[in-house]
């Protein structure tokens, strides 16, 4: 039998690649294409790589070798392959090297849907979801350890550069394992300068606030940009703080930034600015946790034509010491005195509810495929990581409204 008469017609790999198929991939043609003077290279379709990835998010798969091995038996894969070898390494630095094709795949398929008046960005709420980074707790060090490591890691550059230069006339074998014990070594060096160089942005941030830090920093030696951070449970662990806008009526995502900032404050200016330009549309209605309520976040929007909706910071407490909320505070604006308003209305209040169902849903849909840490390292490739599952999210989210015929 034929690869092809071995799948189902009806299995969500086909319906997977239909839809990879349909999108501008020409971005990623270019860097593999023969041009005039210079040869093209050897190159896996990026329609393969892609739909692997999208098919193994679907199915909770987040490893580059368990996708390998899966692409030799598993015939769903195997389909999608189309008979091409695929190997890990190729896997792996497709999820971590497209970030910005990514991000242009979400942003025309949002665009299209909005051209085809299927969402309206009249309603967009945002919520931040905390994901463990590829690093333990034990790998933060203070710079005088960092220090101490960079200088051992480059006198053990330097001795295993000599050691294989004293066994070059040895065999192959023992050269190749040689070079990769060297590379691992001048690897780390790498990741620890980087890591001196985080605490330096860690200083300059930390010279702007009013009260001087207590303890000294610190920065992972396996994975520079990570911080740590509270997560759900209560305790503190590495991690990145993925933002994700969504529309309120399709649920679908519509933007994803992704920080070392463990707090939410301040993001949701940066998120409603970048959905603007992007779209060209502004939302009429914003709705975000009570993590998000800064003050010149909400003046900002307010300003903007966007109705903020979230609850006021410390509402019931202010209310059982006697005091009103929803009065003019000391160093509000204009614009944050109508937010308190609108905030005291039972019909606000009634809108509100709705947030969890919109901005939440995504978060568990991220969690039930897989998303529970990061298996990339650095803002970036994190950031290319969080726009896969987008990409994801979105498409089973309009196979299921029907929208992909």
């Amino acid at each position: 039998m034929a690869l092809d008469q071995c799948l189902p017609a009806d299995h969500q790999a086909r319906s997977v690649w239909a839809y990879v198929d349909s999108l501008d991939l020409s971005p990623l043609y270019q860097k593999i294409k023969a041009v005039e003077g210079v040869a093209g290279r050897d190159a896996v379709d990026p329609k393969i790589l892609l739909a692997l990835w999208m098919f193994a998010t679907i199915e909770a798969v987040s490893s580059a070798r368990q996708i390998a091995r899966l692409c030799e038996r598993d015939m769903a894969y195997m389909w999608i392959c189309g008979e091409v070898g695929v190997n890990y390494h190729l896997l792996s630095d497709f999820r971590s090297l497209h970030g910005d094709v990514l991000e242009e795949i979400l942003t025309d398929t949002i665009a299209t849907l909005l051209h085809q008046q299927l969402i309206t960005l009249e309603t967009v709420a945002q919520d931040g979801l905390r994901v463990r980074a590829h690093a333990g707790s034990g790998s933060f060090r203070r710079r005088g350890t960092l220090e101490a490591c960079r200088q051992q890691a480059q006198q053990q550059v330097e001795q295993l550069r000599r050691e294989r230069e004293e066994e070059a006339d040895q065999n192959q074998g023992n050269q190749r394992r040689q070079a990769a014990r060297e590379r691992a070594a001048r690897e780390r060096e790498q990741r620890i300068a980087q890591a001196l160089g985080e605490l330096d942005k860690l200083q300059e941030q930390k010279k702007s606030h009013r009260k001087p830090a207590k303890n000294e920093d610190r920065a992972s030696t396996t994975d520079a940009e990570a911080r740590k951070m509270k997560m759900g449970d209560g305790g503190y662990r590495p991690a990145y703080n993925v933002q994700l806008g969504n529309d309120g009526t399709a649920r679908l995502i519509v933007s994803v930034r992704v920080t070392n900032s463990g707090s939410d404050s301040g993001k949701m200016g940066e998120m409603h600015e970048e959905i603007q330009q992007r779209y060209d549309k502004t939302p009429a209605r914003y709705l975000v946790d009570c993590g998000f309520n800064s003050k010149d976040d909400i003046t900002q929007l307010e300003r903007g034509g966007t109705e903020v909706y979230a609850p006021i910071h410390s509402e019931q407490q202010m209310l059982d010491r006697g005091k009103d909320p929803y009065a003019k505070q000391e160093g509000d604006s204009a614009e944050m005195v109508a937010f308190r308003q609108r905030m005291k209305t039972e019909k606000a209040k009634a809108f509100y509810k709705q947030r969890p169902s919109m901005a939440e849903f995504p978060n568990a849909e991220f969690r039930n495929r897989g998303l529970q840490q990061f298996r990339v390292r650095g803002l970036a490739k994190v950031r290319a990581s969080a726009l896969l599952y987008a990409i994801t999210f979105n498409f089973m989210r309009m196979s299921k409204l029907g929208w992909l015929g």
